[in-house]
């Protein structure tokens, strides 16, 4: 009998899904994204993929704005 928690190809689907979600991110963060593309991104990411990676990306930005400053005043 075969489990149903287990799909075959879910492992290609999540990292489908989560490609998809770091694409959403991105455009997010540069600020443009067709409405059709937005609304896809909607139905098709998943939230904790998304929140996940979103926070990552914060927190990236931030260090590369605050290792920017220290550049510019040390100089």
């Amino acid at each position: 009998m075969s489990d149903p928690a287990v799909r075959p190809g879910a492992d290609a689907a999540q990292r489908r899904s989560l490609w998809r979600s770091i694409r959403a991110i991105s455009w997010a963060f540069l600020g443009v994204r067709s409405s059709g593309g937005y609304s896809d991104d909607l139905r098709r990411a998943r939230p904790l993929h998304v929140i996940v990676i979103a926070f990552i990306a914060t927190v990236l930005f931030v260090l590369l704005m605050a290792g920017i400053a220290h550049w510019v005043v040390h100089r």
